[in-house]
This record gives structure tokens, sequence and C-alpha cells, in this order.
């Protein structure tokens, strides 16, 4: 842990050769970020888990004004950068395929709203907006469990809040997410 802390350090003082000794560090557990992520996802998806981390990673290295503090915020930002790669990647299928065919990730219990249930990756991201407009830290807290695969703890020392406060903001969100996708579930069913 420590390791990586430095090294983010290092690369935010201009050390670029931290940068190519951090990834081999992080690579493995971006990947089975995303291999969780996609694996989410119904099996028509196209995208890759080495594809995703890849993506990730050319995005991370373009990070100009980014003040690496730690291993968490590290993987916050990962985060945010899969959501918004995975987002992109829907909306591009769904233009594609002229809104057919639309890809959908099956919410676990990792985000705990249903045991199975198939949701448009779009409609998520659209419902975390309108979250993060009414309360932002809940937002990032799903941002950080959901795409980013963060413990409590790591949710925690990302944000700068207590894990008490993680928890009920987790609790807090899901409850919302799901009362809010299962409105849009409702919309799209009526004639």
């Amino acid at each position: 842990m420590a390791g990586i802390t430095e090294l983010l350090i290092g690369w935010n003082q201009g050390d670029k050769g931290a940068l190519d000794r951090l990834m081999p560090l992080v690579y493995d557990e971006l990947r089975i970020v995303a291999r969780h992520r996609l694996a989410a996802e119904d099996s028509r998806q196209t995208l890759e888990s080495a594809a995703l981390v890849n993506e990730t990673y050319l995005r991370l290295v373009d990070q100009q004004r980014v003040e690496w503090r730690n291993r968490a915020h590290f993987f916050a930002i990962s985060a945010r950068m899969m959501r918004r790669i995975l987002v992109d990647h829907a909306r591009q299928r769904r233009a594609a395929k002229r809104g057919g065919d639309m890809p959908r990730l099956s919410l676990d219990q990792s985000l705990g709203l249903l045991e199975r249930k198939d949701l448009d990756v779009v409609a998520l991201d659209e419902a975390l907006s309108n979250l993060s407009k009414l309360d932002p830290q809940q937002a990032r807290v799903i941002e950080l469990r959901f795409f980013g695969g963060l413990t409590i703890e790591e949710t925690s020392e990302a944000l700068h809040i207590s894990p008490a406060t993680v928890t009920r903001d987790w609790v807090t969100a899901k409850a919302w997410l799901f009362a809010q996708l299962n409105r849009a579930g409702d919309q799209d069913r009526d004639p």
C-alpha cells in the first residue's frame, strides 16, 4: 500500500518512471474490478476487461491536474473513469442500434438493489447524475462502491468521511436509486 502511495506522489512530482512502476502494482486490481463490472453486464456486451482497463489507463495517463493522494484516491478516480467508459460504450451501442438491444448491467449483491435485475447502464448513469444533484456524497459512494469496487473503509478514506457515514449513505442511496430505476422501468412499460 505504501509503495503505491509513494509512486503516486512521485508521479505527481513529474517522475515518469513512477507511472511505469505503478501500473504493474495496480493493473491486476483494476482488471478484477473491470471483470466484476463487465460480468454484471448481459452476454451481448462487446467490451472486455482488458480493454476497459487499458482505456482507463490511457485516461489516467492524460490526467494533468490530479494531485494523487493515496491508493484510495487513485482507485476512486479509476472508478469514475470506468463508469464514464461503460456509459460511453453503452451510448455508442444504443446509437448504433437505434435504441434496440441496449446494453444492460445486471445489478447483483454489489449494489444490492435486487438479487438479479437487468438494468440499462445509461439509466443508472442518469439516476446517479440526478442523485448527485440532490446529494453529491451519496452519488460518489455508489460510484466508488459499485463501479470502483471499493470497500466501506476505502470509500471512507477516499471521501474523507467516517465508515459509518459511508454505510448510511450507501443504504440511503441504494434505496433512492431502487425507487428511481423502478419508476423509470414502469414508465418504459406503459403504452
